[in-house]
């Protein structure tokens, strides 16, 4: 009988200590949801969403963008990253790893720990990784830019207080296809904020801000800063050159 008694109380106490950490984060989730979470708004393609899409890279200068060769930055202070854009590689650096990243064909990718080359059964594994945290970590740096990647829809919206939107799915590449954007504008059509509809998400509609904005050597205004709820996205060291600036490390 003392066994089980003991055995109960045991039981009890771990209940208590589930509901205790797991009711608090439940409600949260729940007040988070039902304040936060939209439906993907309905927008209509064609001449008017190309327009628009036009006119936010008109704002942003997307000349100087695509004519920066090569960027620089760190995400997060986490990972750090030089993109050679016109040779359409990045190194990508985390902890103790840089994986040399082919974008053009990833399995003549470079992994590299400590400095030294590795080709272990785990190089795949790193090299998966490396491309995850480009397609997350540049996305937050250059998202604007890629309206008109392949693959990508653009829909114009029409928000609750009467102003354009533009709605834009990416039906295909990155690491999460399918997911959708909504690009908030201010009056000369630069952007401000984004609400996201993604599959890592767990509540669409979120906002995060796109208002902290940096002009680097190259023209290209890029960001520095994304306020997302209560947490804060930064970017830092970010480095933008043409050929004739950068010189390989």
């Amino acid at each position: 009988m003392a066994k089980k008694s003991k055995t109960k109380r045991v039981l009890k106490i771990i209940g208590g200590l589930i509901i205790f950490f797991t009711l608090p984060t439940l409600l949260l989730y729940s007040f988070m949801y039902l304040k936060y979470n939209e439906d993907l708004p309905i927008g209509q393609q064609g001449e008017k969403a190309d327009q628009l899409a036009t006119q936010m890279l008109q704002a942003l200068n997307e000349e100087a963008y695509l004519n920066t060769d090569y960027l620089e930055w760190t995400f997060k202070g986490r990972q750090h990253y030089k993109w050679y854009k016109s040779e359409n590689r990045c190194e990508v650096y985390w902890d103790d790893f840089k994986v040399d990243l082919n974008l053009n064909n990833r399995h003549n990718s470079k992994v590299y720990v400590l400095n030294l080359e590795y080709n272990g059964i785990e190089k795949e594994d790193y090299i998966n990784k490396a491309e995850r945290y480009f397609n997350n970590d540049s996305f937050w740096l250059v998202a604007p830019y890629k309206v008109f990647d392949k693959g990508v829809e653009r829909r114009l919206v029409k928000t609750k207080g009467n102003t354009e939107a533009l709605l834009v799915t990416y039906t295909s590449g990155g690491s999460t296809p399918g997911d959708s954007y909504l690009w908030h504008l201010d009056a000369y059509k630069r952007p401000v904020r984004f609400q996201m509809w993604t599959s890592i998400l767990p509540i669409n509609g979120l906002s995060a801000s796109w208002t902290d904005w940096t002009t680097t050597k190259s023209g290209a205004q890029l960001p520095t800063f994304h306020k997302l709820l209560v947490l804060g996205l930064e970017i830092d060291d970010i480095v933008g050159s043409i050929q004739s600036q950068f010189t390989k490390n």
